[in-house]
């Protein structure tokens, strides 16, 4: 059972972006549309091009903006900021999510490779914002995205997080191999994949949690 393996976690990651949301809400479709004509306006470049780089530095480096940082020495800032601006009316609060995130015992992070600010916008939408005690973007690991083990290293350590006592929760199955290394429970939210560091899978986030606690 869910309950008897998550008995010991006192402190609850959540990725943001079709985690805390379902990816049939499809923000990315926008954010993709935004970062193509960032990279269109910023490297001179037509849509095709862009839209083939911005999928490439996305496999290859975790986020598009890590590769336009590498590759172009883009400002993150000025990036993300162009990237998130979003129409989020298609989020709307759900109340059983609410009810299982209050439910877990700990602390709660949200921690993005999106910005603090987005996180913020998202959470609010969802009416969840309050329930978290802190939230993280990529700019808290210094532009380092997630999977890399060193984004994780250094926002951990910025929160104090135990990683023998946590859990996390994500929807790219990539981003829990360094959680994993680390001694937490993965949970791989929306998606499927039958990787060694993924312990359990859902597709219905809020029934999840009502079976954890």
């Amino acid at each position: 059972m869910p309950a008897d393996q998550f008995a010991h976690v006192r402190v609850w990651v959540f990725d943001l972006d079709n985690t805390l949301y379902t990816p049939q809400v499809n923000l990315f479709g926008q954010m993709e549309a935004l970062m193509t004509g960032f990279i269109c306006e910023n490297l001179g470049v037509d849509a095709t091009e862009a839209a083939r780089l911005r999928a490439q530095y996305w496999r290859d480096h975790g986020t598009t903006l890590s590769g336009l940082m590498l590759h172009h020495d883009v400002d993150a800032d000025h990036f993300l900021d162009a990237v998130h601006r979003l129409d989020l009316s298609q989020l709307t609060p759900d109340p059983a999510l609410r009810a299982g995130i209050a439910a877990l015992r700990g602390r709660k992070i949200v921690y993005t490779n999106g910005s603090r600010g987005h996180a913020r916008q998202v959470t609010r939408a969802r009416g969840i914002e309050d329930l978290f005690d802190a939230m993280y973007g990529v700019e808290d690991a210094g532009y380092v995205p997630k999977p890399r083990a060193e984004a994780f290293a250094k926002v951990f350590t910025l929160d104090g997080v135990e990683a023998a006592k946590g859990a996390m929760f994500e929807d790219d199955v990539r981003n829990l191999a360094a959680p994993h290394a680390l001694g937490m429970r993965t949970v791989l939210v929306h998606a499927e994949d039958d990787a060694a560091h993924v312990h359990h899978q859902t597709h219905d986030l809020p029934g999840f949690l009502s079976r954890v606690v």
